[in-house]
């Protein structure tokens, strides 16, 4: 059995059905749309409790339709707006954008320089390719759970910043459907930063700096700054077993010489002819640990540069910028993009999330079993009543919860400002 978010299910089941074939799509986005997608708690997340007049309205939504057709700036006035066109564009791939001085969907009568990007979550793309010079098992779109260690150590050290450092409580972490993951931060003091403080934040993350051609890509200070500690706090977790085992950086010369070229060149000559001798990658692994034991910054340097997060920071800059939705499914894999549960985060195994197809048969199965169990003179359900239990009849349900449970905090933090605010006012 493998679990998911939460649900359990046949993991015999999951590897027969679950094999997602990508001319499927037109035939099972309908359905996810109309039946699965969870548009109350969709909208709940996107009108944060309805504080900000025409939040919601002001939203930019933009579809990536069949056959790679485009269409920005849609906007919807409420969620059944929202729903019946989703229903009835059926998106290959949906992404949201700021919140805008004027509804999206109007952009063009408006005058000229007065449509302009308010508000937006910030938001953090992590995506496996950036370490393809540090990673030996895969390189581009692919992924395996020997790489995945990087995406987990990326959530753990920027989740921790964005808390401990910055103060923001209200993070989403959400899987890509692919080979990455992204961060909504929805605090209200994160949606209003300008570009320059987005830019800012992105700065102060940023770590591993550099080009393909450059080689070594960390430069610490002689004072190593706190938050760089808690990262490799972090990663030392992590290290060992990741680059000796998993990745076998030890392994092969090409490999080992890439880690030798971030060494001190006075050390470079002497640990080469060690490895050359060495029998074992586990072998090189100590021989480094001690030859370095004396120069802690040079050891640091090679942790971070294999193991600290990679942002595209541009993503995280520009307030105007389009990221792909949670519960939007992957064209290529087939994969729902869903929320992480952080604090099961070593949990968390990317090819355990569902598929599209695997949910629609799901469904299928369930619906069946309920026909078959049916006591006949309860007749058939109402259409709508059905609709809205469909996403607990399947995978979905795990991930579902973990949205929930992020919304209902935030609107517990909302009612808890609210209620400081309006005792300061009374005592005036």
């Amino acid at each position: 059995l493998s679990a998911f978010g939460g649900f359990i299910f046949h993991s015999e089941m999951a590897l027969t059905e679950s094999r997602y074939d990508a001319s499927e799509l037109p035939d099972l986005l309908p359905v996810y749309y109309r039946r699965l997608f969870p548009y109350p708690q969709y909208f709940r997340w996107l009108s944060y409790g309805g504080v900000p007049k025409n939040y919601f309205q002001n939203r930019e939504f933009s579809f990536t339709l069949k056959d790679d057709i485009y269409v920005r700036y849609q906007s919807f006035n409420n969620q059944n707006e929202l729903e019946k066109e989703m229903q009835k564009m059926v998106p290959y791939k949906i992404d949201l954008g700021a919140v805008y001085s004027h509804k999206p969907s109007q952009h063009n009568s408006v005058k000229s320089g007065a449509f302009q990007a308010e508000s937006k979550e910030l938001v953090f793309d992590i995506d496996m390719t950036d370490y393809d010079d540090v990673r030996t098992c895969c390189s581009s779109a692919d992924i395996c759970s020997k790489c995945w260690t990087l995406m987990t150590i990326a959530i753990k050290i920027l989740d921790r910043a964005l808390d401990e450092d910055f103060g923001f409580l209200h993070r989403l972490w959400v899987y890509s459907g692919r080979r990455g993951v992204h961060c909504w931060v929805c605090d209200e003091a994160a949606r209003g930063l300008s570009q320059a403080a987005r830019s800012a934040v992105a700065e102060y993350l940023s770590v591993v700096k550099g080009g393909i051609d450059t080689i070594k890509k960390v430069q610490l200070t002689r004072f190593i700054h706190p938050s760089i500690e808690e990262a490799l706090t972090v990663i030392d977790g992590y290290f060992e077993e990741y680059a000796v085992n998993k990745q076998d950086l030890f392994g092969t010369k090409e490999a080992w010489q890439k880690i030798l070229a971030l060494v001190p060149n006075n050390l470079q000559d002497r640990l080469r002819k060690d490895f050359l001798k060495a029998r074992s990658s586990a072998e090189r692994w100590k021989m480094l640990e001690i030859e370095l034991d004396g120069s802690k910054d040079a050891m640091k340097e090679i942790k971070l540069q294999y193991c600290y997060p990679r942002l595209d920071v541009n993503v995280s800059k520009s307030i105007n910028h389009l990221l792909k939705s949670p519960f939007s499914v992957h064209p290529k894999t087939g994969r729902i993009s869903v929320p992480i549960d952080v604090k099961n985060l070593d949990k968390f195994d990317p090819f355990s999330v569902p598929t599209i197809s695997f949910l629609c048969k799901e469904l299928d199965h369930k619906i069946e079993d309920e026909r078959v169990n049916a006591d006949t003179e309860n007749g058939a359900e109402p259409e709508v009543k059905r609709r809205t239990r469909d996403y607990k009849k399947t995978s979905l349900l795990g991930p579902i919860k973990i949205f929930e449970q992020f919304l209902d905090e935030m609107e517990q933090s909302r009612k808890g400002l609210l209620l400081e605010q309006s005792d300061r006012e009374r005592d005036f």
